[in-house]
């Protein structure tokens, strides 16, 4: 994979028209967000990252000379920024081989992630954990990886400007977050360009979203102890040829993902869809349903539907052209052979669209018709104008926030996602918490039917063993 400059990404989306009213607000905090450094600490070929991590000071910058560096990067810090140095077109790349499993998990908030080439880890390329107010720009993710970017359980947080391909879930993935804004990234070639699941107050805007099974999808997911999922733009995207063939893991709940769908709402409240190009998606360009349409696993605890919907103003070109899976099943009750612009379950309330005859539909005919004029111009940013509280832990709300920030993205507690219920794992681990804190460490596959866990060594042995006390002594339905 080439990378190529911020300016010619800037120039190849202007010459587009894909930079939106985001733009400003977002120059305005690339350069007024950062914190004051203490101090300038520099990573040549050959040393740790790790381990200039392990000296640096809440406040300073860790600088990564180009080089090639085998290791997984964990900042436990507050206000630590680590930023790559480009010279010459040569980047300082984080190589997992596809042996290491993470390559740069933050927990410490108000974190800068910067200008790094992170490649071919089996887990995540960049996580955050419980972070709040980080920034994640400029990089670049080059799989395969299961997670590309993921951001986890946080607030405050920007990710704008990366490029990434090829992963084995999704590219850009915000889960359970509040106050995110996702902008002016590229995703390509994996399972979704890029999803908000059980987040609230999330802008998705002014990202070329390509070549993926699916382009961008708005989630409230079951199992999982946020239940809501509202207040999201998706708007001014180009979100074009989201038709790869599904190669999701077994086990995966993306294995049963339809191919070729441009925007996904699903089960979420109050999401507007407003001035995206939406084009050459084989199946549907925008699919507006309930949860438990694709997820069937049970939630009493969670509203399936999506209401409050607005669909405003989009571009659709050549969608719904070959239907694949669910949503080629959905169209054949309704007896028609090809897809549709925009497609609709019928479920919901306080759904609107606007401009309903410039597109071909099925499913809308109740929404309303959205107000005249209607738009979502005015939001500039989901973040919330000032940094959100950065609280410290004690070790038992650090084990129930690593459970939420690293677990529950793989597992609920009596249910599949991705490996098995959290109930089963109590029953085999009762009161043996060093036992599963050992286990977490180094994992081996024990059920044929569930993808292997990978390795979380990076997690300190108190850490490990907090989370496993965590989910033993407290951790219910």
């Amino acid at each position: 994979m080439k990378p190529y400059s911020l300016q010619e990404f800037i120039a190849r989306h202007t010459a587009s028209g894909a930079l939106g009213t985001a733009a400003t607000a977002l120059v305005v905090v690339l350069a007024t967000g950062a914190v004051v450094h203490a101090e300038k600490l520099t990573v040549n070929p050959g040393e740790s990252i790790q381990a200039t991590v392990a000296k640096a000071k809440p406040g300073d910058t860790i600088r990564v000379l180009p080089g090639t560096y085998k290791e997984t990067v964990f900042i436990d810090k507050d206000d630590i920024h680590l930023q790559g140095v480009v010279a010459e077109g040569k980047w300082p790349v984080l190589d997992g081989e596809s042996k290491l499993n993470d390559g740069i998990l933050a927990s410490g908030h108000g974190t800068v992630i910067e200008r790094m080439w992170v490649k071919h880890f089996k887990g995540n390329g960049i996580m955050t954990q419980g972070a709040n107010n980080y920034r994640i720009v400029h990089n670049v993710v080059e799989g395969p990886t299961f997670y590309a970017i993921f951001p986890q359980f946080g607030r405050n947080g920007l990710v704008a400007y990366n490029i990434i391909t090829k992963s084995d879930d999704a590219a850009i993935y915000v889960g359970m977050s509040d106050g995110v804004d996702v902008l002016y990234n590229e995703t390509s070639d994996s399972i979704i360009g890029i999803e908000t699941e059980n987040s609230l107050n999330t802008l998705i805007e002014g990202n070329y979203v390509h070549d993926n099974v699916m382009g961008i999808a708005a989630t409230n997911l079951p199992g999982l102890p946020i239940k809501r999922a509202e207040n999201l733009i998706i708007r001014n995207n180009f979100v074009v040829r989201n038709n790869t063939k599904n190669f999701a893991p077994p086990g995966a709940i993306t294995a049963g993902a339809p191919a070729g769908v441009g925007i996904l709402v699903l089960g979420t409240d109050a999401t507007i869809v407003e001035n995206n190009l939406i084009r050459d998606n084989k199946s549907t360009g925008v699919l507006i349903a309930e949860t438990t349409l694709f997820v069937t696993t049970p939630d009493a605890k969670l509203d399936p539907f999506p209401d409050r919907t607005q669909i405003l103003r989009n571009t659709y070109v050549n969608n719904g052209y070959d239907p694949q899976d669910a949503v080629k099943g959905v169209l054949e009750v309704a007896g028609l052979e090809k897809g549709v612009d925009v497609l609709s379950s019928g479920k919901g309330r306080d759904n609107c669209v606007a401009e309903r005859d410039s597109f071909t539909s099925l499913g809308i005919k109740k929404f309303a018709d959205c107000a005249p004029g209607a738009t979502s111009a005015a939001t500039l940013t989901a973040r919330p104008p000032q940094p959100v509280e950065a609280p410290k832990y004690t070790r038992e709300q650090m084990g129930r926030m690593t459970y939420l920030a690293v677990c529950t993205g793989c597992h609920t507690y009596d249910s599949k996602l991705v490996g098995p219920p959290m109930v089963a794992i109590k029953a085999l681990y009762a009161n043996n918490a060093k036992g599963m804190a050992d286990w977490i460490a180094h994992p081996t596959r024990k059920r044929p039917e569930y993808p292997e866990m990978p390795p979380q060594n990076y997690l300190s042995e108190d850490v490990r063993s907090a989370v496993a006390n965590y989910i033993l002594t407290e951790l219910e339905h």
